[in-house]
């Protein structure tokens, strides 16, 4: 497609129907396709030629949401997956093995802590956490020859971290290794990971792409920019695949996304479900509209909690006395969202009392759609962390998570102040 803007992309990248088709892509719910002689069938199995023979690697109602993807990111494909945990576990899974480990920032998703430090574990794959804010020597010194990627998020969740993609991507090229972007609360509308150094994206769909918390779905884009051939760090890429005809990876011209696909994807069978593509795939023709919305909000609230007498601190990194503000006005200056966290002062009881007090926003384990929403991620989302994995990953007892959606600012105003007025 040619390089239109964010906004004409998020409208119209990823299916161009002809003469007489449907406007919009049509879900195509079934499992197999037909093919009327078995050079065809055999080319497809070969990755001779494109097409689809079994809905568990892909399938046309989903490749029409990756490609859209797949533009708004910039990278060479994406791969469509039953959810965002799900899309990094396939990341995982495809580049790592057993010794190997990750490097990662302990600031966040609590269920990506949780799938990086205790079920990856079980796989005999190790992650070594770190401060997001920590000196660049102090990440360093825990990459060695086992490390086969760096990970972050462009925004955390709910610490509300900015990254800093120089930091990063400056320690990744030095030590030829790759970087993975969780981008999901930026979404591509207001960063860009692979212009900033990322090499793979990874997304939960589930959040602002399908705006309605209607749709489950993760996406991984490869950059397809890295380097993976006769890379020592890599050796998996660079040796035959004998569980599929000797193939060669890092011979490919898309090597990550290829593996993964192939490999991975195959043998788990964790691709989204036509459904929820189309679903996603609407969703995201107004991404843009509502990004831009859920900024202004969000922007308006943050800086009304910061007035109120009963809010200890507030984290949104647009606001100027934000630690990150800086980091925030380089990488994202359109706007960070729609997501922040505030200390109310009290304790864990304090801020249930708050929550059920409100009349507008909704107490879920949800972000990043339409409807504003709130929760208590130390004594939900993230109940599973000790004491001391919680303070690691930024999140205080009192710490609030607010995603503000795209209703008129003034009444999300209005509904905090009188669930303020009652604690």
């Amino acid at each position: 497609m040619k390089p239109y803007k964010i906004d004409t992309l998020c409208v119209q990248a990823g299916y161009t129907p002809q003469t007489g088709e449907s406007r919009i892509p049509p879900i195509v719910q079934s499992t197999t396709f037909f093919y009327g002689d078995t050079q065809t069938m055999a080319d497809l199995f070969d990755l001779k030629r494109e097409g689809f023979f079994y809905s568990r690697l892909a399938n046309p109602t989903v490749d029409v949401l990756e490609k859209r993807v797949a533009a708004l990111e910039g990278g060479v494909c994406a791969i469509g997956c039953a959810s965002g945990m799900s899309a990094l576990l396939l990341t995982a899974m495809t580049l790592c093995e057993a010794g190997d480990n990750i490097v990662t920032a302990s600031e966040i998703y609590g269920g990506t802590f949780n799938l990086f430090s205790v079920t990856l574990a079980k796989f005999g794959i190790q992650a070594r956490f770190f401060d997001a804010d920590a000196p660049m020597e102090e990440i360093e010194k825990k990459i060695d020859d086992k490390t086969k990627f760096v990970f972050a998020e462009t925004i955390s969740n709910p610490s509300i971290v900015i990254l800093d993609f120089d930091k990063l991507s400056t320690i990744c090229k030095r030590h030829n290794v790759l970087l993975v972007v969780d981008n999901t609360l930026a979404t591509p509308v207001l960063c860009r990971p692979l212009t900033l150094g990322a090499d793979i994206v990874i997304h939960s769909t589930s959040k602002y792409f399908d705006g309605h918390a209607a749709a489950l779905g993760g996406m991984i884009v490869d950059g397809g920019t890295f380097r993976y051939k006769n890379n020592a760090r890599y050796p998996a890429f660079n040796a035959p695949d004998e569980s599929y005809h000797g193939l060669v990876y890092a011979d490919l011209p898309v090597a990550f996304g290829t593996k993964c696909r192939a490999q991975m994807m195959r043998d788990t069978g964790a691709i989204m479900s036509p459904q929820n593509a189309f679903l996603t795939y609407l969703g995201s023709d107004t991404l843009a509209l509502r990004m831009e919305r859920h900024c202004r909000n969000a922007e308006k609230v943050a800086a009304w909690l910061l007035s109120h007498p009963k809010i200890e601190w507030v984290r949104y990194a647009t606001l100027p006395t934000d630690a990150h503000h800086a980091l925030a006005q380089k990488y994202l200056p359109n706007g960070t969202g729609g997501m922040m966290s505030f200390g109310i002062r009290g304790d864990a009881k304090t801020c249930a009392r708050f929550m059920e007090s409100l009349q507008l926003a909704t107490q879920e384990t949800h972000v990043a759609d339409a409807r504003s929403c709130v929760l208590h991620p130390a004594s939900s989302t993230h109940r599973q962390l000790t004491g001391s994995q919680l303070r690691e990953a930024g999140i205080a007892p009192n710490l609030v998570r607010l995603s503000v959606g795209i209703e008129n600012a003034d009444d999300i105003i209005a509904d905090l102040a009188q669930a303020l007025d009652r604690i």
